[in-house]
């Protein structure tokens, strides 16, 4: 049975976690994870992050409904980061976009590639 403190955690205790979309492979968002979050992350099916800045945890799509059912969690090969495939309902993105990565850098320029969803889509 996996257990998550076989994961290799920094010295906060946390893990970093990509969020992709199963379906379609674009990558949505990163964010953080403890062993707890991971834990409930697999007993819940419902993608469950640790907050740095309110020291908590936080369901994705809690408050604003955009929630990401958990698809896969894969480890990559030195333990220390996490892909989690995900199904997205809404943008991923607190800006209201589909990803967080909705930004490039082109020729020494930011090229902004999405601009927010509205709301009421």
């Amino acid at each position: 049975m996996f257990d998550p403190a076989s994961l290799k955690y920094d010295a906060n205790g946390l893990i970093p976690a990509i969020a992709q979309d199963y379906g379609s492979g674009e990558v949505l968002m990163m964010a953080w994870m403890n062993a707890e979050a991971v834990a409930r992350t697999l007993e819940s099916g419902r993608v469950t992050y640790w907050s740095r800045s309110r020291q908590a945890f936080w369901i994705k799509g809690e408050s604003s409904g955009h929630v990401q059912r958990l698809i896969e969690l894969r480890l990559d090969c030195d333990r220390d980061c996490l892909l989690v495939l995900v199904d997205q309902t809404g943008p991923a993105c607190h800006t209201n976009r589909r990803s967080c990565f909705h930004t490039a850098i082109r020729d020494g320029q930011e090229i902004i590639l999405t601009e927010p969803q509205n709301p009421s889509e």
